[in-house]
């Protein structure tokens, strides 16, 4: 951050604590997300809302700034840290040049593989929120929650069951080098594209498939394009909450808890909203495309996949370096303790 904004930032703390206590009660809190009104994190976004502004009887409002409000995901979390924007709901795919440790979360098959164990991990994880929590505060961010939007589903153009059947396919992947990895160690040529390019790129048959959340999968009309929709139980799309550290170290106590509180309460509330947003999204590409051929990996086929992709681990500690293989070794043990 540069001098110039640490003191607009230094000058706007100040003048907050110098306010009057009946004005200092009017307060607005930004709230921005990558999705569509109407997403899963726009129902996360009005549920947070609806909460704190009932609890702080309107003395505390929210604004909530849907996709391409305030600029890309990664201008979003830089205005968190400026104290510009107060909360920020994205996805870790768009945290890696920003806290590169959090890419932890994109390696293939290392979630669990039931979203019941995946929503309990993210929502009360020590390795997360004491040990992870320190990375993202390093960099000014105040982590608050995770949690998962649902499986990722591969939409292809072809059956896929074994490494093998990826040879010369083209997978859409987003721009991050830890996905490049991963897709390449799981036997697929990855294809970074931005979001917004891939229906016409599969349409044109310049990708072969591509790996999202059936609820974008549906909103994007991404099987319009694709032949078959797979369950390979690879990963889920994991999001965050967060705010800068200045900002949420300049609240009183009781906004902390609030806030605290809040997240807390919300975690069942989400599950639920992810689960319902799954099933009605599937039922609409089962209505719209009847022919689609819909597959889930057998324990044996995702096997075969979950042993390659130990590789991409290699990746994960080139880029986070000792710290990295710290988390790594952590977040797996916990795994591997909640899920036996």
């Amino acid at each position: 951050m540069t001098a110039f904004k640490k003191q607009l930032k230094a000058l706007a703390l100040s003048v907050s604590v110098a306010l009057t206590p009946a004005l200092a009660m009017a307060e607005e809190w930004k709230f921005a997300i990558e999705e569509i009104p109407g997403s899963i994190m726009d129902a996360y976004a009005q549920e947070f809302k609806k909460r704190i502004e009932d609890k702080t009887n309107g003395d505390v409002t929210i604004k909530i700034y849907p996709l391409g409000s305030l600029g890309t995901p990664t201008e979003l979390v830089e205005q968190v840290a400026d104290s510009v924007v107060q909360f920020a709901n994205v996805s870790v795919g768009n945290l890696g040049t920003i806290v590169p440790e959090s890419q932890i979360f994109l390696l293939t098959y290392t979630l669990p593989s039931d979203s019941d164990a995946t929503a309990n991990l993210l929502g009360s994880s020590p390795v997360i929120y004491d040990e992870l929590g320190k990375d993202f505060e390093a960099k000014g961010l105040k982590l608050h929650t995770m949690y998962s939007e649902g499986p990722q589903v591969w939409t292809t153009n072809r059956e896929i069951r074994t490494p093998a059947d990826f040879d010369n396919f083209k997978m859409r992947v987003m721009v991050s080098p830890i996905l490049l990895k991963a897709y390449d160690d799981l036997g697929a040529s990855p294809t970074p594209l931005p979001f917004g390019e891939v229906y016409g790129a599969l349409q044109l048959k310049q990708v072969d498939g591509q790996i999202n959340p059936v609820p974008a999968i549906e909103e994007m009309k991404f099987y319009e394009v694709t032949d078959y929709m797979i369950w390979a139980g690879e990963q889920e799309l994991v999001t965050t909450v967060m705010s800068g550290t200045d900002w949420y170290d300049s609240l009183p106590a009781n906004r902390k808890q609030l806030i605290r509180d809040t997240t807390a309460g919300m975690q069942n509330f989400m599950h639920d909203v992810v689960e319902q947003f799954n099933e009605d999204k599937l039922a609409k590409i089962k209505a719209a495309k009847p022919d689609i051929r819909m597959i889930e990996l057998t324990a044996e086929e995702r096997a075969a996949f979950r042993e390659r992709s130990k590789a991409t681990h290699s990746a994960y500690i080139d880029i986070t370096g000792e710290r990295g293989q710290v988390l790594l070794d952590a977040l797996l043990t916990e795994v591997d303790t909640t899920t036996h």
